[in-house]
């Protein structure tokens, strides 16, 4: 009995906590800027995947190298400090989502709502440290460790099982992206606005979130296929995942739409930075 009293305190405690942070104005102010800052990074994302597409790539065609693309420009790292910020309080917000939110579910829905909250608090919180890297100075890409993890993982006992499990997630969650956007299941998230506004919103999200899933369900089929031919250099992440889509017949065209697409979903994290549900 003594346990059981032990674990219920301290998942009361857990709970109370989180609560508090999920009631925080402050938090919410930060969350709110985040998705400004959340924006910016898949503006510029969607500008790298451009220059892909032109066969002119200035850097790694993922977030990490937008966040670099920022840190060279004049007051760039004081701008990545405050992206850093902004998506760290995006995923303490998440995280109080997945501990105690989500109540206006039931049942399985909000079961699930609260894995996704879970996901997107991992997705948030590596962000946040990729801009702090990256306002740390530190060089290498999250391609090149990307590839890198990759290699040493083949390399050893039953890394090629890893690899290809982590690919067929991937893929997984890109087609899941993909169902999410033109299902537009985001709309229950936000708050009421007005119908042109709405609108609006509704075509950027469906757009922004098919066009991430196509990249990271590629991206996934890549990781598969590295491991499945022991080759390190295919597990880039987006990066690669971009470059395959160029060199497919009509590639400039199809990565220019989904350059397009990532732009639609900066210009959504841009609306969320007012609508979304905090």
């Amino acid at each position: 009995m003594p346990v059981t009293l032990t674990g219920m305190s301290a998942a009361s405690r857990a709970e109370s906590t989180a609560s508090r942070a999920a009631n925080s104005s402050a938090l919410e102010a930060l969350t709110r800027a985040g998705f400004i800052g959340y924006g910016i990074v898949h503006l510029l994302f969607a500008w790298l995947a451009l220059q892909i597409a032109f066969d002119k790539p200035a850097a790694e065609g993922d977030q990490s190298g937008a966040l670099m693309t920022i840190a060279q420009q004049p007051l760039g790292k004081f701008l990545v400090v405050a992206i850093a910020v902004g998506l760290l309080a995006m995923a303490i917000w998440q995280l109080s989502e997945a501990l105690i939110g989500h109540r206006s579910e039931q049942g399985k829905s909000r079961v699930f709502e609260r894995i996704a909250s879970a996901f997107r608090t991992v997705v948030y919180a590596y962000f946040a440290w990729t801009a702090w890297k990256v306002f740390k100075g530190v060089p290498q890409s999250a391609a090149d460790t990307q590839q890198k993890k990759t290699q040493d993982l083949l390399t050893s006992g039953g890394g090629r099982a890893v690899v290809i499990i982590a690919g067929l997630a991937l893929a997984g969650l890109g087609i899941g992206l993909v169902i999410y956007g033109l299902k537009k299941a985001f709309a229950k998230h936000l708050k009421p606005m007005p119908p042109h506004t709405r609108k609006v919103a509704m075509r950027l999200g469906a757009a922004g979130y098919s066009a991430k899933g196509i990249a990271y369900g590629i991206a996934g089929v890549l990781f598969v296929v590295a491991g499945a031919t022991y080759d390190p250099a295919k597990a880039r992440g987006l990066d690669a995942a971009l470059e395959t889509l160029r060199g497919q017949a009509y590639g400039a065209v199809l990565l220019t739409l989904v350059a397009l697409g990532i732009a639609a979903f900066a210009l959504f994290c841009f609306l969320q930075s007012k609508y979304r549900k905090v």
